[in-house]
């Protein structure tokens, strides 16, 4: 075709593409062929001129495997053309037959989110170094009294406790391929890495509920050994009510008092019968606000987290919820979390080892400093 023809064809092509049932691979295909002979045309006019004027010397001298030599170089750079087209995800015919590339995304959907913000929002102490810490708190005060003259003045000393902290070893691993890291348009070698700092603040999260408070632990809210937590305030209920917000908050600190708001932990599946409970007449009971992770009961904030069992399937005498101050909770971190890859292991096959650790620990430090609800 000459240049005139190609204009032409390519001035058809545009009007073609604007109908609806256009065929729009095709018609690209054939675009992509105009423009390469368009190109190769022009490039030997180009060359023509420039033999006329004397400007290029078109003389050569072959020399022996000089025509293997073009012919390795034309097959390799046919072979990254069709790479670099295969990237671009364009069609590619190779000889009389069509490659039709399989489309792969450059990016990484996220799944649902796995890490309660419960860990966010406790109270934290950076300790670096540091094996176990203790803190002390207030378990009462005295009461004055009446004295006789000359009698001894009643003793009214405030009492004290402390709540320790040991260290833990939290640890996350896994193993990726060198071909993970070097071929796929998706940076899944990123993920593993950052998958790694969310398998330890998944495990953190969910030990400030339960924790054993044993050695190489972290003491959770619901934990027998959460000394500063007298069993006897726990509260039972049998099913989630008009009443139960109610009964958490006036069953929650001292003699004195109504606390001001705190925070209530629960599962979603008991969120969700907070939100549906209905009057006779079809009004909801209690207005539920949700934020992800957090929201509002009647202004009341709270946090999910799955370590709560739901009422509708716990057994008796599991925990249900907790509800306080979240400062009241120390976490204290004896050391920042690493994360690091080796190359070395498993060399011959390419392997690709990731690792990740953090020294740390929890306990509640303040007297009832949280309201447990169990199931009755």
């Amino acid at each position: 075709m000459t240049i005139e023809q190609i204009k032409a064809r390519k001035l058809e092509i545009r009007s073609m593409l604007e109908q609806d049932d256009a065929d729009l691979t095709a018609l690209e295909v054939e675009l992509r062929d105009l423009e390469a002979q368009e190109e190769k045309i022009q490039k030997r006019a180009a060359l023509i001129s420039a033999v006329a004027s004397g400007e290029v010397e078109t003389r050569k001298i072959d020399k022996p495997g000089d025509d293997i030599m073009d012919k390795d170089m034309e097959i390799r750079k046919a072979s990254e053309q069709r790479g670099r087209e295969l990237i671009e995800k364009r069609s590619v015919t190779l000889s009389n037959n069509v490659i039709l590339p399989r489309y792969d995304a450059p990016d990484l959907k996220p799944t649902f989110n796995e890490v309660s913000t419960l860990l966010d929002r406790v109270g934290v102490r950076v300790l670096l170094g540091g094996e176990t810490f203790r803190q002390p708190y207030i378990t009462g005060y005295g009461e004055g009294g009446y004295t006789a003259e000359e009698a001894n003045y009643t003793t009214a000393e405030p009492t004290f406790n402390y709540a320790t902290i040991n260290k833990a070893k939290i640890t996350a691993y896994a193993e990726d391929t060198e071909e993970v890291i070097k071929l796929p348009l998706a940076n899944y070698d990123a993920e593993v890495v950052n998958g790694i700092t969310i398998a330890l603040r998944k495990r953190i999260t969910r030990q400030i509920l339960i924790g054993a408070g044993t050695t190489n632990t972290f003491t959770g809210i619901f934990s027998a050994n959460a000394t500063a937590i007298d069993a006897a305030t726990d509260i039972s209920v049998t099913d989630i009510d008009e009443t139960t917000l109610d009964e958490i908050i006036y069953s929650y600190g001292g003699t004195e008092d109504v606390e001001g708001t705190a925070v209530l932990i629960l599962n979603k599946l008991d969120l969700k019968k907070f939100a549906t409970l209905r009057t006779n007449d079809g009004e909801k009971i209690y207005n539920v606000t949700n934020n992800g992770n957090t929201g509002t009961i009647d202004g009341v904030p709270y946090i999910i987290n799955s370590e709560c069992k739901a009422t509708a399937t716990a057994t008796t005498g599991q925990y249900l919820m907790a509800y306080g101050s979240l400062s009241n909770y120390t976490m204290t971190v004896f050391s920042p979390i690493t994360v690091e890859r080796s190359m070395d292991y498993q060399f011959k096959n390419g392997n690709i080892a990731h690792r990740g650790s953090i020294f740390a620990g929890g306990n509640v430090t303040a007297k009832n400093g949280f309201l447990r609800v169990k199931r009755a």
